[in-house]
């Protein structure tokens, strides 16, 4: 069946600057990426100088440099020796620098060298290189003569791939490429964009291991030169061919056919048109040749069309010609009209069949020829990105979509203008074999509930502003989602547990800043969260993630610090990607931009049991030590004393509070045997009463006459306490039993804490006779005081005896000396 279609109005010529510009940024982009594959670099070990005026290479650059960047200088030599001093550069590019000289000994320390960039310079000769074992050389866009390459490139045994090019050379001899026929070579480029004036035909085909050669050269009505490049194409069994600038805008078409020979090569698998003006009669010659060759593959990148025929790209087949062409892969990718109307292309495509991948890339569309397209039996992959098209203009209504797209699988309509994603999903339903998605880079939004087919495992919807509510507008049936930076904020158990078979999920350049502990995905193996606001990663967010395998967390502002010690120490680092260039310290400040993998946190500040292992033996020894130390320096005797005093000082404060104004003739009693009557007049006595204390003492203030038992009676209840001088002669003493009775019983029944034990001596409870069972059980239950041996403890025992005595103050003892001044004769002695 034959099908008509136009592919729609398209911007305007746009200017050929903008082709050059964009040319130049994928160059350089392509040697950026290839870099990075062949030299692992780290971020900290690059140094981009370019455009800095130099003059000279710097010889102050730090030796680990892997990446050197020197283009858009002003550098005229590279001397021998100017680049002794970077052994591990990996990476150089020298272009735009007016370069003129290269020593032959100028790379003989940098064996690691892999990619060497010294295009656009005024080399007027191609440099010789014996040191360089390199695999990429670009020494294109120089001003030398010809092509012709020394024997010092038959030493360049790791070299596979090439780029030459000069405008004054413009002819290619046999000769030129001898010295490369056995180095193992794959990929060569020649040519700066002008006409080749000359081909001697076999040049290309003595380089039996190429694969991919790149013709950056007119031949414009040179079509019979073009032919026998096409030959030695096919007898050096090259797989891939690009030809651009093929045909420059100047030209004028003739009859000839430059592809005619196509056919004949028979290893020719891909051909790409590149920065080219293509007519509809070049087109209609491209067509029909590659109908009848073994091409696979046909692109066309930055074209500019124009039609000289009257009917456009016409294809009805061959009259008597039954097979069908091998194209599998057709690519348009950014393609201009010279003229302000529809193009016209008739082709039957049943010749075409079996085009598995299919390209319209940045030709303006705004409404897609769905009855062609949808009819390729074997269409899998379908990229329409880049383009004008929205919800109505893929699913245009005047289509027909029965049996559309019968084998499509992949579906690109990226960065286009479509809004809708209820109705996207719903129409998705019509294709049957889709598996996967993208639109990216449009215009989303969230309305409507959404009807995935439960066939569609993969969406992209990056670059889209959609935010956290995102989640409730997917499918269960998703294995693989993207979803970087559409403005998440918080990823948590709840959305994934709507995915039950997510393996794939790419949340890169959004707002996340904490990773849920208790995430659940059991099918995830790929998750991608790289710049976004994560700062610590818990232990916990992997123990339930068994089946990952690849993990992205680089450029996140991580926390260096004990949060992140088991990630340095401990997490397998073959799980993550960029490790380690693209993981670095954010805080502290003080280790901002170093990288993760360099940071060597403290094992013992950081783990809690290896801190707890340590700190209970140096506790305990610890303790040991100050304990015998505390021992040793009488440390009991001291803090014993020191309870005595805290509890005196609370006794006092409670039975000031019970006495209220009650009032005392003496400050103390004291009870003591007559044989301890010595220490008690040279230690006790002065001591107390120098002090101020009244005390009542037998031998002075009993009064004559008197009973001994109403007189002790008299001195206990007239005595705010009752001092017991305790020692052996005091166990002796049947009075001393009398005293301790009646203070005893006192202390019962009216003032609790009435009672005062001194010891002059040790004297065990249990030693006591039966008579003294009361003081026996007194010793256990109050609080003594014992007369120290050494002087220097003694100023703490009268210290807390006096604080015993205080708390009845001078008031409270002396209330009623002016009513008792009569018949109380001893304490006239006290008021003295």
């Amino acid at each position: 069946f034959m099908l008509h279609f136009s592919i729609f109005l398209l911007f305007w010529i746009i200017a050929a600057t903008r082709f050059l510009a964009l040319k130049a940024k994928q160059m350089s982009a392509g040697n950026e990426d290839i870099g990075r594959e062949l030299c692992n670099i780290v971020k900290q070990h690059r140094k981009d100088l370019s455009k800095n005026n130099f003059t000279a290479i710097p010889s102050d650059l730090p030796r680990n440099t892997q990446y050197l960047d020197l283009s858009y200088n002003r550098i005229s030599r590279i001397n021998s020796g100017d680049l002794m001093t970077l052994p591990y550069l990996c990476f150089l590019n020298f272009a735009h620098n007016g370069l003129e000289f290269i020593s032959p000994t100028a790379f003989q320390n940098n064996s690691r060298i892999q990619v060497l960039n010294i295009s656009h310079n005024s080399l007027k000769f191609i440099p010789e290189l014996p040191s360089f074992q390199g695999r990429i050389l670009d020494i294109s866009h120089n001003i030398y003569g010809n092509y012709t390459l020394t024997d010092t490139f038959r030493n360049l045994w790791h070299l596979q791939s090439l780029s030459l090019g000069s405008p004054y050379a413009r002819s290619i001899h046999v000769n030129d490429f001898a010295a490369l026929q056995d180095i193992h070579l794959k990929q060569l480029s020649l040519g700066a964009g002008l006409g080749l004036q000359n081909y001697e035909h076999g040049s290309f085909a003595q380089l039996k291991s190429l694969q991919e050669l790149t013709l950056k050269m007119s031949f414009c009505n040179e079509y019979l030169m073009f032919h026998n490049v096409l030959k030695d194409v096919g007898k050096a069994e090259i797989e891939s061919l690009k030809l651009v600038k093929f045909f420059p805008h100047t030209c004028k078409s003739n009859k000839t056919d430059p592809f005619e020979v196509l056919n004949s090569t028979t290893s020719l698998s891909n051909i790409t048109f590149e920065d080219t003006w293509i007519s509809s009669s070049l087109m209609n010659n491209i067509v029909l040749n590659t109908f009848k060759a073994s091409i696979q593959a046909l692109a066309f990148l930055n074209i500019t069309y124009y039609e000289d025929t009257v009917n456009g790209v016409q294809f009805k087949g061959i009259p008597g010609y039954n097979q069908t062409a091998r194209i599998r892969v057709v690519i348009f990718d950014n393609v201009l009209h010279y003229q302000y109307r529809y193009p016209q292309i008739n082709i039957n495509v049943s010749y075409f069949y079996q085009i598995v991948y299919l390209k319209f890339s940045g030709t303006g569309m705004n409404i897609s020829p769905c009855n062609l397209i949808s009819a390729l039996p074997s269409l899998e992959i379908l990229d329409l990105s880049n383009n004008l098209l929205n919800d109505d203009g893929f699913w245009w209504p005047g289509c027909s979509y029965i049996n559309v797209f019968p084998a499509l699988k992949h579906l690109s309509l990226s960065n286009n203008r479509f809004v809708n994603i209820a109705f996207i999903s719903d129409r998705t339903q019509q294709i049957k074999t889709l598996e996967s998605l993208d639109l990216s880079f449009n215009s989303i939004k969230l309305k409507d509930k959404c009807s995935w087919p439960s066939h569609l495992i993969e969406l992209n919807l990056s670059n889209n502003d959609l935010g956290n509510s995102v989640f409730k507008y997917l499918s269960s049936h998703f294995k693989r989602l993207n979803l970087c930076k559409t403005g998440i904020t918080v990823l948590s158990q709840d959305t994934l547990s709507m995915m039950p078979n997510l393996t794939h999920l790419f949340l890169s350049s959004n707002n996340i800043r904490i990773l849920p502990a208790d995430l659940l995905a059991p099918s995830l193996k790929v998750l991608y969260m790289d710049h976004n606001d994560i700062n610590v990663v818990d232990q916990m967010f992997f123990k339930r993630l068994q089946s990952l395998k690849s993990l992205n967390l680089g450029n996140n502002p991580l926390s260096c610090s004990c949060d992140s010690y088991w990630f340095v120490t401990a997490l397998n680092k073959t799980l993550l990607v960029d490790w380690p260039q693209e993981y670095t310290c954010s805080t502290p400040p003080s280790l901002d931009g170093m990288l993760l993998e360099d940071y060597q946190p403290d094992r013992l500040a950081c783990e809690s049991w290896l801190q707890a292992t340590t700190a209970i033996p140096v506790t305990a020894v610890s303790v040991v030590v100050i304990s015998l130390v505390f021992y040793f320096c009488e440390g009991p005797w001291y803090l014993k004393m020191l309870w005595v005093w805290i509890r005196v000082k609370r006794r006092n404060y409670q039975a000031a509070k019970t006495l209220g104004n009650a009032s005392f003739h003496y400050h103390a009693f004291i009870s003591y045997s007559q044989n301890d009557s010595s220490w008690v007049g040279s230690q006790l006595v002065p001591n107390l009463e120098n002090e101020g204390f009244c005390l009542c003492i037998h031998e002075r203030d009993f009064v004559p006459g008197n009973w001994i038992i109403d007189n002790i009676i008299n001195c206990v209840e007239c005595s705010y306490k009752t001092l017991f001088v305790l020692s052996q002669n005091f166990i002796q003493s049947e009075w001393c039993n009398y005293e301790l009775f009646f203070a005893q019983h006192r202390a019962l029944t009216i003032h609790q804490d009435s009672l005062v034990f001194i010891l002059l001596e040790p004297i065990p409870a249990d030693s006591l006779p039966r008579r003294f069972l009361k003081l026996r059980t007194l010793l256990r239950q109050q609080t003594y005081l014992e007369w120290p041996k050494e002087e220097k403890k003694r100023q703490f025992f009268w210290t807390n005896l006096k604080a015993m005595l205080k708390t009845a103050n001078k008031h409270m003892v002396m209330k009623d000396v002016a009513k008792d001044i009569v018949d109380s004769c001893p304490l006239l002695k006290c008021a003295e």
